[in-house]
């Protein structure tokens, strides 16, 4: 009997293995990928910045000097700043608008479909297609923006030639294409919300406000912290493209979109710096690491169904 048992264990952890090996071979590769493309990059990327390296020629390991002119480089805190008036205008600001739209087309009402389309479709659109359109928008003499500015009386700002307007501009582009993307995530979360909790509100005597406020705020903040950080993390990395389409590689006017990612790109393709590059980029790593981790800190206002978590 007792050989009957030990036997039978001995098959069982025999098949186990066969199919943990099998499991193994079906996702070779993928890890095979996943090494030679992802991980390899990252590695190789850290030990970049230890070295000065052009491309050209091979390696040379300089130690922390490459950390060490971050606090010479006048365009690193230039970007920086510029980084996180990017961030702080764009990402608050589309959350609010998204919101707003998600509130508004959560109602059964004819043609709600294609009013979620037509406000969706902005975030499938190619990035470079919405910066030349835009571009073709914000243009000071011919504009379409500063045409209907015109005919009502107001003297449009010069947007991209402006420094005091280029990163509006800018926030307001990004803000237009980010839209349809939080939408759907907060209409989504919307429908989630039991309609139980507004009927014995409407009966206790609520209004609008106060049910937004006690209601559906709590019910969606996990929703709302979920975008907050995911848009923080995609503004650090996402606004490159508008400003090469729209200001150029310089930035604009005094260098007044002259972003974060903008001089990641200068420094490894333009002046062919990789090791400082590799640096900035981990750098930038550990900026969104630092906030990321900050916002799990603070997100005490998240509200669950056990209720609210804290960190």
């Amino acid at each position: 009997m007792i050989n009957s048992i030990i036997e039978l264990r001995r098959l069982k952890s025999r098949q186990s293995t066969k199919l943990a090996l099998e499991g193994y071979l079906l996702i070779t590769p993928w890890l095979l990928g996943f090494l030679m493309f992802q991980i390899g990059p990252i590695i190789a990327s850290f030990i970049l910045t230890f070295t000065r390296y052009d491309i050209i020629t091979f390696p040379k390991f300089i130690g922390l000097e490459n950390f060490k002119f971050l606090a010479k480089d006048r365009d690193f805190q230039i970007s920086l700043i510029r980084t996180f008036y990017y961030v702080g205008g764009s990402v608050p600001l589309s959350i609010i608008a998204s919101l707003l739209i998600a509130l508004l087309l959560n109602k059964k009402i004819l043609g709600i479909s294609w009013f979620r389309t037509m406000y969706y479709t902005p975030s499938v659109t190619s990035g470079v297609a919405i910066a030349i359109v835009w571009g073709w928008v914000f243009q000071p003499n011919y504009g379409l923006l500063n045409s209907i500015l015109q005919r009502i009386g107001i003297i449009g700002p010069g947007w991209l030639n402006d420094p005091k307007w280029a990163m509006p501009a800018v926030i307001l582009v990004s803000i237009w294409s980010s839209i349809g993307r939080q939408m759907i995530l907060f209409l989504a979360a919307l429908q989630g919300v039991p309609s139980t909790l507004y009927d014995a509100a409407k009966i206790d005597g609520a209004n609008g406000w106060n049910m937004f406020r006690f209601i559906t705020f709590p019910m969606i903040s996990p929703t709302v912290f979920f975008s907050l950080i995911v848009g923080i993390i995609g503004a650090f990395q996402g606004a490159f493209t508008y400003v090469y389409i729209m200001s150029g590689i310089t930035g604009g006017p005094l260098k007044a979109t002259y972003v974060y990612m903008l001089h990641l790109y200068n420094m490894a393709f333009r002046y062919f710096n990789m090791g400082y590059a590799a640096t900035l980029a981990w750098i930038l790593f550990a900026i969104t690491a630092t906030l990321t981790a900050l916002q799990f800190k603070l997100s005490s206002w998240v509200y669950y169904e056990g209720g609210v978590v804290r960190r």
